[in-house]
């Protein structure tokens, strides 16, 4: 019998690794964009694309997931992972950016994070415990990303950029190991012996009024999120502070976002979550007003960071269990992916379009806006949703 708790464990080890080094990036812009002189919209445009291609690749990762099991896919995923951060370390052109850092990481991703990871233990982990599961696994992915900040910002101080993505790109070979503590396949071969075919299952979901409105909704957390994570840093140096208090910054981020997403995962077990997510949204919304019109200092970005990181990534384990709740578990890795392109067409906008104002106005002002209005918006969104199992899929 396969421990909860050591799933758990690998699975988040996984993510925090795979989406650690996703959040420290914009630490890379600055000193590889003066080394190879690209401008911070080439390098923007190949994160863009990397987010883009992660939620359009999702769906089909979750798919072989689903198809053939998770452990094949999250192998796959941190050895692509590795490759891609290597080559993206002797890119010479932006070209090559953006077919390393975009193209192959993207690929990676969709293997090693939400959809496949929380894919697994969904399956894996009894009902009743789902909530549980998935909070501590992002909590878990959460100190993962606690600790690249510093780390990453350390390796870049002694190794240079360049080296530290290189040590970073051997920290994603050596996980490999842990995607046996995630082999989902004899729950999966049950499940398929009375299950649904995956093409009934996607025909049901794209039929659900409440699927499009969570892939609606699900864009702004993809915005908010990959604009900050992308653009913080820089946006912090432009007004005056020192790098250090960028990476202060995300470092807060990546701690508050441990106990947010675990405090999320739980109370999904016990509230309605598409209310929670709503709530989360307008939260969101507020804090950005708020550190966009009060006056800058040391105080405001570091309790911005915390309100922030605090609703992090608690979207992600509530919106994987509100799919669960309304289709099932069966082909949750697909359904999620599919949900996900939402989030990543966010992503590559936030990221893009935070470059592409900048180069515009020297000014990351309208983009600010703009992720506090799509808040508002998906907390909207979200509100309506049935929320009720389809007739299929018995409570749990």
């Amino acid at each position: 019998m396969k421990s909860p708790l050591a799933a758990v464990i690998c699975g988040g080890i996984i993510i925090g690794l795979a989406l650690g080094m996703r959040h420290v990036q914009g630490l890379f812009m600055l000193p590889m964009t003066g080394a190879r002189g690209w401008s911070r919209e080439q390098f923007a445009l190949a994160l863009a694309l990397q987010n883009l291609v992660w939620g359009l690749a999702q769906p089909f990762t979750g798919m072989l997931a689903d198809r053939f099991g998770s452990l094949r896919v999250l192998l796959a995923g941190c050895l692509l992972y590795a490759l891609g951060l290597y080559l993206m370390a002797y890119s010479r052109s932006s070209t090559e950016l953006a077919l390393s850092g975009g193209l192959l990481i993207g690929l990676a991703l969709s293997g090693t994070t939400f959809g496949t990871v929380y894919g697994a233990l969904s399956r894996i982990i009894a009902p009743q415990k789902r909530g549980w599961a998935l909070g501590l696994a992002g909590a878990a992915g959460g100190v993962g990303q606690f600790l690249m900040v510093p780390g990453a910002q350390g390796l870049i101080d002694s190794l240079g950029w360049m080296g530290a993505l290189l040590a970073i790109a051997v920290l994603l070979a050596m996980a490999t190991p842990l995607a046996a503590g995630l082999n989902d396949g004899s729950a999966l071969a049950a499940a398929q012996q009375k299950g649904q075919r995956m093409g009934q299952a996607i025909r049901e979901a794209l039929s659900h009024r409440g699927f499009w409105l969570l892939n609606l909704g699900f864009l702004a957390c993809g915005f908010q999120l990959a604009f900050i994570a992308s653009h913080f840093p820089a946006y912090l140096l432009d007004k005056g502070f020192n790098a250090h208090t960028g990476v202060a910054a995300l470092a807060i981020v990546a701690l508050a976002n441990v106990g947010g997403t675990y405090l999320c995962g739980l109370l999904g077990n016990s509230y309605r979550r598409k209310h929670l997510l709503a709530y989360l949204y307008l939260l969101r919304s507020a804090a950005m007003l708020l550190f966009f019109v009060l006056p800058l200092s040391h105080a405001s970005v570091y309790a911005f960071a915390f309100l922030m990181g605090a609703l992090w990534l608690g979207t992600v384990p509530l919106t994987n269990g509100l799919v669960s709740q309304v289709f099932g578990v069966q082909y949750i890795s697909t359904l999620f992916g599919l949900v996900f392109v939402g989030h990543q067409i966010g992503s590559f906008l936030g990221v893009w379009l935070g470059g592409v104002v900048f180069e515009a106005t020297r000014s990351y002002d309208a983009v600010w806006i703009g992720a506090i209005v799509l808040g508002l918006v998906a907390a909207a969104l979200h509100w309506p949703i049935d929320d009720r199992a389809v007739a299929r899929v018995q409570p749990a």
